[in-house]
């Protein structure tokens, strides 16, 4: 495929993203940029956090994760819902009760200040991780595809793309992204759905032909109930989504400050209803993909990469089949990629600014400087951490993603747990120390898990472990009662 055309593609589309932030960030000022005035409308909320909530990793290590796994991620999906209803329940009420623009002001006033700061450093943290690992994703490709045939070096690939990301959302932020992400969603859902009819059409199969080989072939395997031991089985993955729900969506304020963009809480309650049922039939979609590309290859001799996230890239761009379908993939990957990215630049702005550096006490002229210079400062710690990762990686980036979830989601599980659960007080600075000393623990049960709990291995329930620990530390730090 052209490397010219897929840089006029790329040109073209964030021409279209920059025209509409022009149109959204009129007179944006901070309430716009952090909380979007409070008035965007659920419906495009809720469709725009769709693609927030799959970004890249779902476009390429979902399909790439099949040849592992089968289809026992949607075990996970169907978690999800439970994990989506206790948020919407719970902790959105919370939030709009308490009128907070970063969701970790709630620590301060339930436990006091380090215990605030060590919550919203440890989002700051996660986020930060999560967001350069999906980031590397489309970076990669977009280097494979495009700039390594003009040497353009990989750092530089990395630079363009967050200079990309800063542009559009400087100025409007939250304001802005919200419509962004509509586009974008629906972009990547586009683009994944035409792909699944094209490589339908490859094999010379219908639609009722693609159902039907999806069903049939090996990878089609969605429970797994036998073996308690493997990290797929249906417990441990549906209880899993359901913590990683909470988590990555009900204790993250990159996807809560969407949901305190809505004009009031029966607004941001229907968006999550909306939102979580639409996950289960579109990252069907994606399986369903996975299933057809790992066929395709069996049948026409291609090998499979060692990396299963290779395998999407290299058959949609490489001569396989039309240049249609690779066309799809790039629009469909910087969509998917670019709608979780932008919006994390701006959550991490925001807690930054307002958690760690105390923003609301300044005047709004001062906190505006104060904004985009921690905008800009983030931009560039992503592209060093993306560089980092590429160095490093060694293993499916969904699976990464999620690793990394136990370990630093786990000290927020427990903290909002025990401050919803439990009316006790705790001696604030012990807190910190709990917080790091429960993920390290974790680690090195993960490690050891084999020979201390005869063969079990842990999967992606280390996450509700870490909060456990982190929930017992807190009970033993407990202040008495006066």
């Amino acid at each position: 495929m052209s490397a010219l055309l897929l840089f006029s593609l790329i040109v073209g589309y964030f021409s279209l993203l920059i025209m509409l932030s022009l149109i959204t960030s009129r007179s944006a000022d901070n309430e716009s940029f952090f909380l979007g005035n409070r008035r965007s409308p659920w419906i495009v909320v809720a469709f725009g956090m769709i693609g927030a909530s799959l970004s890249g990793v779902t476009f390429i290590s979902v399909p790439g994760w099949v040849g592992e796994s089968q289809f026992t991620y949607l075990q996970m999906i169907i978690g999800y819902l439970l994990g989506y209803f206790i948020i919407a329940n719970v902790l959105i009420p919370l939030y709009y009760r308490l009128n907070l623009t970063s969701i970790y002001t709630y620590l301060d006033g339930r436990f006091g200040r380090s215990s605030y700061k060590t919550g919203a450093s440890f989002f700051l943290l996660s986020r930060t991780i999560g967001s350069a690992f999906r980031l590397f994703l489309v970076a990669n490709v977009l280097y494979i595809a495009v700039f390594q045939k003009w040497n353009i070096p990989f750092w530089l690939t990395v630079l363009i793309t967050i200079i990309l990301i800063w542009l559009y959302t400087h100025r409007g932020g939250i304001k802005t992204i919200i419509w962004t992400d509509t586009l974008q969603t629906f972009f990547m859902l586009s683009a994944v759905i035409l792909t699944i009819i094209l490589i339908g059409r490859e094999m010379n199969l219908g639609i009722p032909d693609i159902y039907r080989t999806v069903k049939e072939s090996e990878y089609s395997k969605i429970w797994e109930w036998k073996d308690w031991r493997s990290e797929y089985h249906f417990v441990k993955q549906f209880i899993s989504g359901a913590f990683i729900a909470i988590v990555m969506t009900g204790l993250d304020q990159d996807m809560m400050q969407k949901n305190l963009s809505c004009k009031n809480v029966r607004d941001a309650k229907k968006n999550i209803y909306l939102m979580s049922l639409s996950l289960v039939p579109v990252n069907l979609i994606f399986l369903s993909v996975g299933a057809l590309l790992f066929t395709y290859a069996n049948t026409k001799g291609i090998s499979i990469p060692s990396n299963s996230d290779d395998l999407y890239p290299l058959i949609a761009t490489g001569n396989f089949l039309s240049p249609v379908i690779g066309v799809l993939f790039i629009i469909g990957i910087i969509a998917a990629a670019f709608s979780s990215a932008d919006s994390a630049l701006t959550s991490l702005t925001t807690s930054f600014t307002i958690d760690i550096l105390d923003g609301e006490k300044y005047p709004e002229d001062k906190l505006v400087r104060i904004r985009k210079r921690t905008h800009i400062a983030i931009s560039l710690l992503m592209v060093v951490i993306i560089l980092l990762f590429r160095a490093l990686n060694d293993t499916n980036v969904v699976s990464a993603v999620f690793t990394v979830a136990g370990y630093t989601y786990g000290p927020l599980l427990g903290l909002y747990a025990f401050g919803l659960f439990t009316k006790r007080k705790v001696k604030d600075k012990w807190v910190p120390l709990i917080a790091i000393l429960s993920p390290v623990i974790c680690y090195f049960l993960n490690m050891y898990s084999q020979e201390l709990f005869n063969g079990y291995k842990f999967g992606f329930e280390l996450l509700v472990v870490n909060g456990l620990l982190v929930f017992g530390g807190l009970w033993v730090v407990k202040r008495s009662e006066p």
